[in-house]
Formats: C-alpha cells, structure tokens, sequence
C-alpha cells in the first residue's frame, strides 16, 4: 500500500460518506457498518471479502488509534488468501456516533463485553471461526482474552506491543490474600522528581479534556504522541525493568511516567517534532494523521480512555479473576518494537509469556520499530504474519 492516500480509490461508506471524511483508502479495501448484537454496531474495514470463502483474520487496534491503523495489513493479508476485517473498537471513530462522556456507563468497556463485540463482528460476518486474531496495544489484551476463553472460534492469536498477559490471580491457600500490592501512585508521587502513572491519568476525569481540548490541537497532540513512542525519537532505547517500583518505572519516557505538574496535552507539546521531520516522515503523513485527528475531533478520547478506567476499576479485574490460571491454548505469537517501551512496561511480563500461552510459536522484536510497529516497519511486521499463518495453517 504504497500509493498515496490522495492516489487512492475512494471508499464508499454506508451512509454515503467518503471513508474517514475527505481521506480515502486504497481500491480493495471495503467500509461499512456491522450490527454486532452486543449493544453496538462496529464500523469496519475489510479486505479480500468473498463471503466465508476464506479464512478470517481479525485485526484489532490499540489507543488512540482506528481500523486505518492496519491500512498496511489489510491488503498484503488479503492478497495472501484471507478475508481481513478491522473494525474501529467500542468507543472509537465510526463505530462511535457521539462523543462519549466521562459520565457514561462504564460496564460496556469490561473486556468480557469486549470479546463479545468481537465475536458479533465474526458472526455477523457468518463465520464459525477465525483463523487468527491479532492485536496491537489495548486490542492486545483484547486478542488475548478472546483466544482464551472461545478458542473454538478463535483459532491462533498474535499479540503486538502487550505482551501475553496472565488472568487475573486467584491464589490457593487461606491466607494467600494476605499481601498488598504497592501504592504505586503514592510512590511516584513521592520520587525526588515527582511523577504519576500514565495509566492513571488516563483513567482520570480530566483526561479526555486535557486531549480532545489540547492548546496545540488534537492533530499537533497525535504528532507528538506517535512521534514520541516511536523508533524516530532516539531516547526509545528500552530495557527490562527490575521491579514494579518507582524507583524502576520512573527510568521510563514521559509519555509512560509523565512529571506530576504536567498533564498530557504539556507533556505531548514538549515533544512536538521539527517541521522537517513532519515533512519527510513516511510512515505517518500528514494525510494519515489527518484520518485520525479528524476522528478524534469528533468524538473526543473518552471511549478509548474508557479502557483505562475499566483497567483501574476491580469491579472488573474481580469478575476475570473466574478465569485466574487458565492459559492460552491455541497457538500464539508475539511482536514487538526492539524500540518499543511496551514490551517491558510491565517488569517481568515479556519473560513469563511462555507460563501463559501454552503453544508460544514465535517471539519477535522488529529491528528499528517503536509502538506504532505495522505502520512503522509494515513490511517486517507483514512478514512474521504470514510465516507465523505458514507454520498454524497447513497449505496457507
């Protein structure tokens, strides 16, 4: 998918408008709505639809991200024999008809909801199964729990950015309870140079308005964010933490361990590129990003912000514990930026992925990725995909 977006065939959607506004998408690729019967219809893309003659890959995307995220997959992995479906998640771009408020219900964003949403996409589409389901950043944990709980449907599982996380813990013995986990917040609130937990802020009330409001603009806040995260910005040399304290978190990027006194929108505008390099990056133009800070304008960040929310709320962390020790069965393969500060964001996670998935396959940190790792090196990303389809599909 090389050409240009403004070279590119329109894309119709449903309601008669062009894709994304006045962005496009190249020829083969398809939008529309999907009814999913889960309390929400899903836009999606989707490539080499013809019916259920193929198999279905299903491509989930991460914050703050949409399905255009996955514009350099959809064709290649269609073109390779599949049909490619990736829908803009609960909360975001198309699937999203208002701006979503802080003060909504959260129990829609729980990941047993999310999975179901999958699942409705799939079965609107009148599959029984899913020859793969892949996810980057937050569609990560959502990949993750759809292949351990209906493993019938979902038959193999990639996990991009996050890695393979276990259930929640559910311990033996009276009193295994009996330990705290460590206030984390407090604890990098009180480092010599105070910090706080991006994932914290995020699930906070003001964060969506520091974001969708930001001084310098939601297209100049996504610049910077992508920008920052990514293989361009030369401080992403990641490493392994030692342990969940501050002390070790607090060696992250602001843009995972921000400065107390900083909200995102600031913390975002210290990090704003060159001109220059805005003029000459090719893996996110200008008319890319346009796709998402149109979006985003739109709808606000709160419905993907939701996610962090119902990571922070235990009303739902308690309810997946029902699942605690249960692994992930089908076979699993994980892809990483070897820039990419996601993979070791949880100390000891990326090490412990083979005690969670019992059929690990592959294990892959792309060469000059950071997190946005399919749009950035999309060719390698591509590549580990269909060999890793080759070794989980006999004849693909």
């Amino acid at each position: 998918m090389s050409r240009s977006m403004a070279q590119s065939e329109k894309v119709e959607c449903g309601n008669g408008d062009v894709l994304y506004g006045r962005d496009t998408l190249p020829g083969g690729i398809r939008s529309r709505q999907i009814a999913t019967r889960t309390g929400v219809n899903l836009h999606i893309l989707e490539a080499g639809h013809l019916g259920t003659a193929r198999p279905c890959v299903v491509l989930l995307h991460g914050f703050p991200e949409l399905a255009y995220s996955w514009r350099n997959q959809l064709l290649p992995l269609a073109h390779a024999g599949f049909h490619v479906v990736a829908p803009d998640l609960r909360g975001y771009g198309r699937s999203a008809t208002r701006a979503v408020a802080y003060s909504d219900d959260l129990l829609p964003y729980s990941m047993l909801n999310r999975v179901s949403d999958v699942l409705g996409v799939v079965r609107a589409l009148g599959y029984a199964e899913v020859a793969s389901v892949i996810g980057h950043d937050w569609g990560a944990p959502t990949a993750q729990w759809c292949a351990r709980l209906r493993p019938d449907v979902f038959r193999s599982v990639v996990s991009m950015s996050t890695p393979f996380l276990p259930a929640p813990a559910l311990p033996r013995g009276a009193d295994s309870g009996s330990r705290s986990e460590p206030d984390i917040d407090n604890e990098l609130a009180a480092l010599k140079r105070p910090r706080q937990h991006y994932f914290s802020v995020n699930a906070t009330d003001r964060a969506n308005e520091d974001m969708w409001r930001a001084p310098q603009g939601v297209h100049d806040l996504l610049r910077a964010l992508y920008y920052f995260k990514s293989a361009d910005w030369e401080g992403n040399q990641p490493f392994p933490l030692a342990s969940w304290t501050a002390s070790e978190l607090a060696r992250m990027p602001e843009y995972y361990i921000m400065d107390s006194h900083m909200g995102i929108a600031a913390t975002m505008a210290a990090h704003m590129p060159s001109k220059a390099y805005i003029d000459e990056c090719k893996w996110m133009t200008e008319g890319d990003l346009r796709v998402y800070s149109t979006e985003f304008s739109r709808t606000g960040f709160q419905g993907g912000l939701n996610y962090y929310r119902r990571g922070n709320d235990p009303r739902f962390s308690t309810e997946l514990k029902a699942f605690s020790g249960r692994t992930i069965a089908v076979p699993a393969c994980f892809i990483g930026g070897d820039r990419d500060w996601a993979t070791y964001q949880s100390p000891g996670a990326f090490e412990d992925m083979g005690s969670v998935c019992t059929r690990l396959l592959g294990v892959h940190l792309i060469d000059r990725a950071g997190h946005s790792l399919a749009e950035e090196r999309p060719a390698q990303v591509n590549e580990v995909l269909l060999e890793f389809f080759r070794r989980t599909m006999p004849g693909r």
